[in-house]
C-alpha cells in the first residue's frame, strides 16, 4: 500500500535500519482478523464447542480469537445473537489491562462504536456501573446498538464532552479507559481511509484533545483508582511524550507495569524525555505481533482524596427512584396490564421518558 512520505520519513528516523525494513514489509502482508467471545451470553468453552469458524487464540486475552481470511462472522446468526463481537486483535489489549471488576464504577470516555465497552461489561459481569460516553451523535447510535446486541444491562450511555461530564462526576470512578482519538497510524493497514484522515488531522492536533481528556479523566478518577490511556498510533507525541508530560504534571500518579506477553514490547523512553517509567507502558507493532499498531499505558492515582476533603462526592448525587412519579406509575400500570413478566429495577423518569438504570447511577442532568 502507498504510505504518506512524511510518515515513512518519520518512522525511518525513529526505528533502527533493520527494524524499519521489517516495519515497512508488514504493510504488504495480510492483516489479521479477530473476534471476542461475549461472555455475558456464553462462556468461551461453550462457544468453542459450537464455533462455526476455525479459531486461534489471541495471546493477550483469553476471550479473543483470530479467524481465517474469507470467513464472514458479521453475517452469521451468532453475531446477531450477540455471542461475539468482531474486533481488531490489538484493540483487545487496553481493556484487558484495565481489568475492571464486578461492582466497580467504570468509565469508557471515548466509547463508540462500543467494542471496548462490551469487553469492559463482560469483565464486570453485570455488577456495578459502566458509563459509556462519546461526544459524536452518529457514533453514539452504533454504541447503543452494540450495547443492546451484547446484552449489557449495567451501562449508562452518555453523549457529552469530557469537561461537561467531569462537572457531575468528580472522583466517582474506580477505573477509567481513555481510548483517545489519535492520528491513527496503527490502522493504516486495516483501513486505507485512516491514511486520508491522517493527512487531515496530524498528531499535533490530536495531542491537544488527548491532553484535555487526561485532565478531565483525572478529575473523575478516585484516589487509588486506575486509568488506562491507549491509542492506535505510533506517534511518540501522542504516546510516550503524552504520558511523560502527564506524570510530570500530576505527581500523585504512577505508571503500573504491564506484564510482558510474547511480541508486546515496552514503551520507548528515548522517544520522550528518557523517563524510565515509560518502560512500564506497552507497544504493539504489526511486524512483531498478529495485529495492528497500539500503545497502552496503565496509571494509578495515589494521594489524598481532594474531592472528599472539599465536600464534593459524586456518589451523594446519585439518581433516586421515586415510584410515585406519574410517568413511573403509568409505566408500572402498563407493564401489569400488557407484559407477561415482572420488571424489577431502578426506574427513573426524565422529560417524559422512563429509564431503567443501574442502582446508584450518577446524576447527569
Amino acid at each position: 500500500m502507498k504510505l504518506p512520505v512524511e510518515f515513512t520519513n518519520k518512522m525511518e528516523v525513529l526505528l533502527e535500519r533493520e527494524e524499519y525494513k521489517d516495519f515497512l514489509k508488514s504493510y504488504n502482508m495480510e492483516r489479521h482478523h479477530g473476534l471476542r467471545v461475549n461472555t455475558l451470553k456464553i462462556s468461551v468453552e461453550d462457544f468453542l464447542k459450537i464455533a462455526p469458524f476455525e479459531l486461534d487464540p489471541v495471546p493477550w486475552t483469553e476471550d479473543g480469537f483470530y479467524y481465517r481470511k474469507g470467513e464472514n462472522p458479521g453475517k452469521h446468526p451468532y453475531y446477531y445473537a450477540g455471542l461475539y463481537y468482531i474486533q481488531e486483535p490489538s484493540a483487545m489489549l487496553p481493556v484487558r489491562v484495565l481489568d475492571a471488576k464486578p461492582g466497580e464504577k467504570v468509565l469508557d470516555l471515548c466509547a463508540a462504536p462500543g467494542g471496548k465497552t462490551v469487553q469492559i461489561a463482560a469483565g464486570m459481569k453485570g455488577e456495578g456501573i459502566l458509563v459509556a460516553n462519546d461526544i459524536n451523535s452518529n457514533r453514539v447510535k452504533a454504541l447503543v446498538k452494540n450495547v443492546e446486541l451484547c446484552g449489557v444491562r449495567n451501562v449508562v450511555v452518555t453523549k457529552d464532552s469530557p469537561q461537561a461530564l467531569s462537572r457531575n462526576l468528580k472522583g466517582f470512578f474506580d477505573r477509567i479507559l481513555v481510548d483517545a482519538p489519535c492520528s491513527g497510524e496503527g490502522m493504516f493497514r486495516k483501513d486505507e481511509d485512516a491514511v486520508k484522515s491522517w493527512q487531515k488531522f496530524k498528531c499535533s492536533d490530536c495531542a491537544v484533545l488527548q491532553r484535555d481528556m487526561l485532565k478531565y479523566a483525572d478529575n473523575m478518577l478516585k484516589v487509588g483508582g486506575y486509568m488506562v490511556y491507549s491509542t492506535c498510533t505510533f506517534s511518540p507525541e501522542e504516546n510516550e511524550m503524552m504520558i511523560s508530560e502527564f506524570l510530570e504534571r500530576n505527581e500523585n500518579y504512577e505508571a503500573v507495569d504491564i506484564p510482558g506477553i510474547t511480541g508486546i514490547e515496552r514503551g520507548r523512553p528515548e522517544w520522550a524525555d528518557s523517563n524510565k517509567e515509560l518502560l512500564k507502558t506497552a507497544r504493539l507493532w504489526p511486524h512483531k505481533i498478529k495485529g495492528e499498531g497500539h500503545f497502552v499505558a496503565l496509571l494509578r492515582k495515589a494521594g489524598m482524596d481532594e474531592h472528599k476533603e472539599n465536600g464534593i462526592n459524586a456518589e451523594e448525587r446519585s439518581i433516586s427512584s421515586d415510584s410515585n412519579l406519574p410517568e413511573i406509575k403509568a409505566f408500572y400500570k402498563f407493564a401489569e396490564d400488557n407484559l407477561n413478566m415482572n420488571l424489577e429495577g431502578h426506574f427513573y423518569a426524565s422529560r417524559g421518558n422512563v429509564y431503567r438504570l443501574p442502582e446508584a447511577a450518577p446524576y447527569l442532568d
